[in-house]
């Protein structure tokens, strides 16, 4: 357990995540990373003796108003606009409606319930920035994303984010107690790009489930999957949309089975992730261009899958192939990594600390397909080269468990609410 002074015992924790429920799969829609991140350091902060509330919007109507994710764990579904699911640009609009369902539910209990307040992403800032003046507790704040850095990274056919948003994440980050950020890299954007206050960023690297995400038999892991034992296979876990760069491998692997075209006989392309973002206006856009590049036959394009089978793929590539235009952190590599395949990732954000550089995988500068096609050549022709990546994976990936996560994550809810307490707003101290 962390060292923390009694006088700032964490008990309770309402975490906020507007936009996407921790209930949905990763991979489509806007659950992603953050999904996993909320889930995973919840259920760890519960086994510290941390009791959490998640809160997020309600879309359908058969959900219960209560989901137990584990003991001391729960989702709180609040009604909020229409039960379906929304775009995001259509969420502000429902950012009112949230948080009196959450001021509703805190005002069932004794004052001082909750200790600390965790938003995730811009939206619920909006949420935990009043929720905060209400309870008199501390907000602490993690963006994920920020509007400011994407619309410097925008990717081809991408849309830059509205001016709104980026007002919004001023205010959450001039209201917030701490925000979190999970490398130094983005705790450095917080400060440069948003003016945050140094002293209130905190660097909180996220982990990985390392029981779930471990090395296993590649061959029976090819069996399980339905991929020849003899193949190359070039793997894509996430998102399809423009910001992930899908497109990027495809159009890489078009250049490199026309500068090898002996590869065509084993190489497989396996893409795990449905449409999001933009990517949800042209779902096909993936199928056709790799039809429109004459690579369709090596193509495999497969849902969203669940960790235990996302653990199979992983087991089942030869390497991870992450060529986003933006990350926060890159929880994709991490898993990977710890299934012992290297990773071959843009040199950007998150995945500069994600990805150790010529140790557990590659870094690649910019997004040109030819310079993705040279670097994923050199892999698949050099199989020494890759076994030593695969075990530099493994123990880089190791460093990163979410229980460290949460204990960092305790430390800094304790800093925050001892900073607040020296004022009189301070509530339960």
């Amino acid at each position: 357990m962390p060292r923390i002074p009694v006088t700032h015992r964490i008990n309770r924790v309402a975490t906020i995540s507007m936009h996407t429920s921790p209930l949905d799969q990763p991979g489509t829609g806007d659950a992603g990373g953050m999904n996993v991140y909320i889930v995973e350091a919840a259920r760890r902060l519960a086994r510290y003796g941390v009791e959490v509330d998640i809160f997020t919007r309600q879309t359908a109507r058969d959900l219960p108003p209560t989901v137990e994710i584990e003991p001391g764990v729960t989702v709180r579904h609040v009604t909020a606009g229409p039960y379906e699911e929304l775009d995001k640009g259509d969420l502000p609009a429902q950012v009112c409606e949230f948080l009196s369902g959450v001021l509703r539910t805190e005002a069932g209990y004794e004052p001082g319930h909750y200790d600390v307040i965790h938003s995730h992403y811009w939206l619920s800032g909006q949420v935990g920035w009043p929720a905060r003046e209400r309870w008199g507790v501390p907000l602490v704040h993690s963006m994920h994303t920020m509007a400011k850095v994407k619309n410097l990274l925008l990717a081809r056919d991408d849309r830059p984010e509205p001016v709104a948003r980026v007002l919004g994440e001023q205010q959450v980050v001039e209201a917030a107690d701490r925000l979190v950020a999970n490398t130094t890299a983005e705790a450095a954007e917080l400060v440069d790009l948003y003016h945050a206050p140094a002293d209130r960023v905190a660097v909180v690297n996220p982990g990985v489930n390392l029981q779930v995400f471990r090395p296993g038999d590649r061959r029976a892991a090819r069996r399980a999957l339905g991929l020849p034992p003899d193949a190359h296979v070039m793997l894509f876990v996430g998102r399809v949309q423009p910001l992930k760069g899908p497109d990027v491998l495809l159009r890489a692997t078009a250049a490199m089975l026309a500068a090898d075209p002996a590869l065509r006989s084993r190489l497989v392309v396996a893409f795990v992730g449905g449409p999001s973002g933009n990517g949800r206006a042209r779902p096909a856009h993936l199928a056709e261009l790799a039809d429109g590049l004459g690579i369709a036959d090596v193509v495999r394009l497969l849902p969203p899958a669940p960790q235990p089978e996302l653990a199979e793929w992983y087991r089942a590539a030869d390497v991870t192939v992450v060529p986003s235009y933006n990350e926060s952190f890159g929880l994709v590599a991490l898993e990977s990594q710890a299934c012992g395949t290297p990773v071959a990732a843009a040199s950007v954000g998150g995945l500069r600390t994600a990805v150790r550089d010529g140790v557990s995988g590659v870094l690649v500068d910019g997004h040109r397909p030819e310079t993705w096609a040279a670097v994923l050549r050199t892999l698949a022709d050099r199989p020494r080269r890759r076994a030593a990546l695969a075990a530099g994976a493994r123990d880089h990936a190791t460093a990163f468990g979410w229980h460290a996560t949460a204990a960092r994550l305790l430390e800094v809810y304790a800093e925050a609410r001892a900073a607040l307490c020296r004022v009189p707003v301070c509530a339960n101290p």
